[in-house]
């Protein structure tokens, strides 16, 4: 019976070259093309030490966009939620693009077949920037920025859902101008309305 791959066995500068190979061949060659053989190739490396490491290629990748991760780790808060929003959301379309080569889009299809992926995706990718994204808007709801009742889970569905329904139908991430636009139409929906006047 074969081990499972035990990532406390790693030496450091191998598994620095590996991740190193995995990003420079999804930029090259695409997700669709990678293969395990082509990443030890690059690195160096031999592919019983990738698999010693990884059960596969979709973990390798996934790795990758965790190291690469910023936003999770220090959540904006600027005072200006709409710029934060920005941000929160410019790194996912970051991950999201180029669609035929991006390492996110590849991990995201490979997790609809690997149920192991798909949740360690979930814990390690899509969990903290849902968190993230929650702490943020409590926060502007605590400073009256937006109504104390809005359902947050609702908010993230506004939000985020644009952009993978963008990448599921090749529909183009949204540019800047336009992102800017989707942010201030959900914020309207979940803004206090302005007191009544009264005259």
């Amino acid at each position: 019976m074969s081990k499972a791959p035990n990532p406390a066995r790693r030496r450091e500068s191998s598994r620095q070259a590996i991740l190193a190979a995995t990003g420079e061949l999804c930029g090259q060659i695409g997700y669709g093309r990678l293969t395990i053989e082509a990443i030890a190739a690059r690195a160096g490396v031999s592919k019983k030490t990738i698999y010693r490491w990884w059960p596969s290629k979709g973990a390798v990748v996934l790795e990758l966009l965790d190291e690469t991760a910023t936003v999770a780790a220090a959540p904006p808060d600027t005072g200006d939620l709409a710029a934060d929003l920005h941000s929160m959301l410019t790194e996912v379309i970051g991950m999201l693009t180029p669609p035929h080569n991006s390492p996110g889009t590849g991990v995201i299809a490979e997790a609809l077949h690997d149920p192991d992926l798909a949740r360690d995706l979930r814990e390690r990718i899509i969990q903290p920037r849902i968190a993230t994204f929650k702490q943020r808007l409590r926060r502007a709801q605590d400073a009256g920025q937006l109504h104390p009742d809005a359902d947050l889970d609702v908010a993230l569905d506004l939000l985020y859902g644009p952009l993978y329904h963008r990448m599921a139908f090749h529909l183009g991430m949204p540019a800047p101008a336009y992102l800017d636009s989707l942010i201030a139409h959900a914020l309207r929906a979940l803004t206090p309305p302005p007191p009544p006047n009264p005259h």
